[in-house]
């Protein structure tokens, strides 16, 4: 399993989020097939790799029952696993070939209304009534952070992963390294753009003597590199301070391809600006927005309804 792994983060560039999942769904494997006898990868029957999945959907009393899509990822962990060995010689067999993940129910993206966006920006530039130059520091790097995420479409690992030259903001762009070490130029907004340069002059230097500073572009209270979680409280502080609720770390980046659609942008442009490989994976966006027409028109046609 480790060469498998070493193989994924090597060769395919795999996230470090993505290596830890399959980390742990392999883990729960070799345990189910060692409880089997199983000691040999080529041992391994196909019958073992559907009880596996059955035992993922139905739980046990270790582990709650899973959902469609997180049994699929590990389904696609173990056929990649047994792959990997046929391919390296470890196994004559693959025994996973025919095993199909579960098809997840298709979900579209929870996109906040414009208005809804305002109000979290707003309520993100906050400081504590009292607070200290280190709390006004937050308060605008908060401001620009979500800023940023909502201008920009990053994902939140993305955004707290930038570096202070990954921008330009006299150009107006950021280059964002994105999943599998692809990275792609994005442009930045006015609103963000100013939002970001406040923080780099008036509040980044604060934060920055707290520690050693760094290159990092987003710096926690202690100077280092603010992480996801942080960045997923300062969503979640605002978003309480908005009264807005169903607000979650994806929550700007689905909010920024929706408004982009709506605002008759191209899915191919879309695409490129949220790194998608597969315009497929984009074109999910497309369906908000039609079912966004279908509720406005049924509510606003005379005879949309009998």
């Amino acid at each position: 399993m480790r060469t498998y792994l070493g193989h994924l983060a090597v060769e395919r560039g795999l996230a470090a989020n993505t290596l830890s999942s399959y980390r742990r769904d392999l883990r729960r494997y070799l345990t189910a097939l060692v409880g089997s006898g199983r000691t040999a990868v080529d041992q391994v029957t196909e019958d073992d790799v559907r009880g596996f999945l059955a035992g993922l959907r139905e739980g046990d009393a270790e582990h709650p029952p899973l959902s469609a899509g997180s049994a699929a990822r590990a389904v696609v962990a173990v056929r990649g696993l047994h792959r990997f060995a046929v391919r390296e010689g470890l196994s004559s067999i693959d025994p996973a070939r025919e095993v199909k993940p579960p098809t997840p129910p298709r979900r579209l993206p929870k996109a906040i209304s414009i208005d809804d966006v305002e109000r979290l920006l707003a309520a993100s530039g906050t400081a504590a009534e009292g607070g200290g130059d280190v709390d006004a520091a937050r308060a605008l790097r908060d401001r620009a952070l979500l800023e940023l995420l909502y201008g920009s479409g990053a994902r939140i690992s993305e955004a707290v992963g930038l570096d202070v030259d990954d921008l330009d903001l006299g150009e107006g762009f950021a280059r964002i390294a994105g999943k599998g070490g692809k990275t792609r130029v994005v442009p930045v907004g006015d609103y963000a753009g100013r939002a970001v340069e406040a923080y780099l002059v008036r509040a980044r230097p604060t934060l920055s003597r707290a520690g050693r500073g760094g290159p990092a572009l987003f710096l926690n209270a202690r100077g280092g590199r603010l992480s996801r979680q942080g960045a997923w409280m300062v969503l979640r502080a605002a978003a309480e301070r908005a009264r807005l609720s169903n607000v979650s770390p994806h929550t700007l980046r689905h909010s920024f391809a929706t408004h982009l659609l709506d605002g008759g942008a191209d899915v191919r442009v879309v695409q490129e600006l949220l790194g998608h490989a597969s315009v497929t994976t984009t074109q999910v966006y497309t369906l908000v927005t039609v079912q966004l027409l279908r509720e406005v028109y049924a509510t606003s046609h005379p005879r949309a309804r009998s």
